[in-house]
């Protein structure tokens, strides 16, 4: 995807595309106070410096981060963590399914562990963990719910503009992860809702809606 930016009235969002995966990385900013948090550390340390520099003036004080996010725990989303990680000492948040994955393939022990209803604080932002269970056993989707009224949904692999993400033809792990993304992304929030994914274009909740149904009949 090309770079994005969303200045929101609490937040702004900046992203970055790295690797041969083409990897998304997020960056969300506070503009009150200029609090941080990255999410998914896929790739490209220099291009993460680059991204987090980008929004050093998103804020009226001096930004600085302060958290790094995981989406879910396969290897082309934590190629940068260990580096990222200890270079900035800022608390690490991912799926509490996915840790011991993100461990075992990043050598990073997850900070805070996450399950279905917590949240994670941007300084004042805060932003919903929605637990898809199917592409990951952990995956997570952070929501930013903005007080300007947008819904910006940073879905991971589990959502995509025309489906859900890879679940290695399991009809048991599609089944859960289509019902969750049903049931907690498409039920729960606006069809305004902005996708951000970890790969590829921005979609909303609402240009998905009307093919979830065929979604379910053809099982991925």
């Amino acid at each position: 995807m090309s770079e994005l930016f969303l200045d929101l009235a609490d937040a702004t969002v900046r992203s970055v595309s790295v690797s041969e995966m083409s990897n998304n990385i997020y960056l969300v900013t506070s503009k009150g106070d200029g609090s941080q948090l990255l999410i998914d550390a896929a790739d490209d340390a220099p291009a993460i410096d680059g991204l987090v520099e980008s929004a050093s003036s998103d804020s009226k004080v001096a930004t600085k981060l302060e958290g790094i996010a995981t989406t879910h725990q396969h290897w082309d989303h934590i190629r940068a963590l260990k580096e990222y990680a200890e270079r900035t000492g800022v608390t690490t948040f991912a799926g509490a399914e996915d840790v011991a994955g993100i461990a075992a393939g990043a050598n990073v022990a997850i900070d805070v562990p996450l399950k279905h209803g917590d949240t994670v604080s941007v300084g004042s932002v805060i932003l919903d963990c929605v637990h898809l269970r199917g592409h990951t056993p952990g995956s997570i989707a952070y929501v930013l719910r903005d007080s300007g009224g947008a819904t910006v949904i940073f879905s991971g692999d589990s959502l995509f503009p025309g489906g859900v993400g890879n679940t290695q033809n399991d009809p048991q792990r599609f089944t859960s992860l289509h019902d969750d993304v049903t049931t907690r992304l498409f039920e729960q929030y606006p069809d305004e809702s902005l996708v951000l994914p970890g790969h590829g274009a921005t979609t909303t909740l609402g240009a998905e809606h009307p093919n979830l149904a065929e979604w379910r009949v053809r099982g991925w």
